[in-house]
């Protein structure tokens, strides 16, 4: 065989490949993909009331994200295991995991909630940078709050289906998430329009509105992903007697805070990190959050490919590693790796071709128009590698690498992204869009750590 055709063979899989991992991936897909389209009209719908307000619900979301990541963190050690568990059906290995992912998440939104009341203020000032010429500082600051303090209220809603999709996915069940999601998001639409602009006799309450929406939205998703799966005890046998004991055993308590707490504090600093990097682009000032916030928007519709690709990653190749298979995981990681790659460079000429559409959309100022199309052009060159870098994430956490993750992942922001944006930010007069294009340049770095680590196949383990 020529040196193509080992290519073709290595890389690219036949029709039932395909077929397998897009029934795992594409109900992920759809259910962000809905719910990131109807973030983008909710973020519109906000953008049309005026740049402030937009800036201080990117803001708030901004802060947020670090909360729904420490989340994930929190819960992924344990879903190792469930995903493990669920290749050697091992029923009550996932009613464990379950109840390890309950307290982690109750112990996790009551900190933040009570954080984010205490330092919540500080926290959105950090942002607010520069001179007022991109805005109105203070009525940022003011639209802000509110939009956090009603946001809170959705926290604990937030935390049931994480618990409980992430132990569905784990054991094969996309579908579900996905319906629960999509009429998640049809109510939050909705609601947005009725409350941000007070349609049908409904106050009109700008971003509080939208932060009303949220919420209720979020409980809508709950009830449904709880109930359907309680409901379905025989495609779920493991919920059956999940609640009848609370406790879980000190030794799996144990084994799963080891394994997962490098993903905890891995996705806690991540997003933290995150967040710097865009407090360090606000010093350009408020017109740069509303720029970004917008590119963010539509890039948020556009990346849930690669995304849904780690989470395919993360299942299947967790199965097979739980099932003693790992010549089969290693090829078919290979494969997904290079499909969410491939797909992400169509994708990004896409995102190319609308970059200058988009912002017209927004109620805002033309420089906050020509910002956001720079920072969606600049997205959608890095997109592939981003795709590269999320798979590679996922390929070394499904085989237990937590240590190895958290080097590749939060480490690195912090050592390497952090400090260059902040030196050039407060040290040179660059714009800040080739500020964001250092960063991502400085990626490459991590991409080849990435790319040996997966080829040398350190995560190929069963760890259960």
């Amino acid at each position: 065989m020529n040196g193509s055709g080992k290519i073709r063979r290595k890389f690219i899989g036949d029709k039932a490949f395909y077929k397998m991992v897009l029934a795992v991936a594409v109900p992920i897909m759809l259910q962000n993909g809905i719910t990131n389209f109807v973030g983008m009209l909710d973020n519109i719908m906000v953008g049309q009331i005026g740049t402030e307000q937009m800036s201080g619900v990117a803001i708030v979301n901004q802060l947020l994200m670090v909360y729904y990541l420490c989340i994930f963190g929190g819960l992924a050690g344990a879903g190792i295991f469930t995903a493990q568990y669920f290749g050697q059906k091992d029923d009550e290995g996932i009613r464990q995991t379950f109840r390890y992912k309950f307290w982690m998440a109750l112990i996790l939104t009551t900190g933040a909630v009570l954080f984010l009341l205490l330092a919540g203020d500080g926290l959105i000032r950090m942002y607010l940078n520069g001179s007022s010429d991109g805005g109105d500082l203070q009525a940022a600051l003011h639209y802000g709050k509110n939009y956090l303090y009603v946001m809170l209220f959705g926290l604990p809603a937030f935390m049931a289906v994480q618990a409980y999709v992430s132990t569905l996915r784990e054991c094969g069940e996309t579908v579900v998430p996905m319906k629960a999601g999509i009429a998640a998001v049809f109510v939050n639409l909705c609601l947005n329009y009725l409350l941000i602009y007070g349609k049908f006799g409904l106050p009109e309450l700008g971003v509080v509105g939208a932060g009303v929406a949220t919420v209720i939205s979020r409980y809508v998703e709950a009830g449904i992903v709880i109930v359907w799966t309680h409901r379905h005890k025989e495609k779920n046998p493991y919920i059956v007697g999940i609640y009848r004991t609370l406790k879980v055993p000190g030794h799996l308590a144990g084994k799963y805070f080891i394994k997962g707490a490098p993903l905890l504090i891995n996705e806690t600093m991540w997003s933290a990190g995150m967040a710097m990097l865009t407090q360090c682009y606000s010093i350009r000032g408020l017109e740069v959050i509303a720029g970004l916030n917008i590119a963010n928007t539509i890039n948020g519709v556009f990346n849930v490919v690669f995304i849904a690709m780690g989470d395919a990653v993360a299942i299947i190749i967790g199965q097979l590693l739980g099932a003693g298979k790992m010549e089969e995981a290693r090829d078919t990681d290979n494969k997904i790796i290079a499909f969410s790659v491939g797909s992400c460079v169509c994708i990004a000429a896409l995102m190319v071709l609308i970059a200058p559409l988009f912002p017209r959309i927004y109620n805002t100022t033309d420089e906050v128009r020509a910002l956001a199309v720079q920072f969606i052009i600049a997205q959608a060159i890095f997109m592939p590698q981003a795709a590269f870098m999320h798979a590679a994430y996922f390929t070394l956490r499904s085989g237990g690498k937590t240590i190895v993750t958290f080097l590749f992942d939060s480490v690195f922001v912090w050592c390497v992204s952090v400090p260059v944006a902040y030196v050039l930010s407060r040290f040179t007069p660059i714009p800040v869009i080739a500020i964001f294009a250092m960063v991502q340049i400085a990626d490459w770095i991590k991409c080849g750590i990435g790319f040996v680590l997966v080829k040398k196949g350190v995560w190929l383990q069963n760890i259960c």
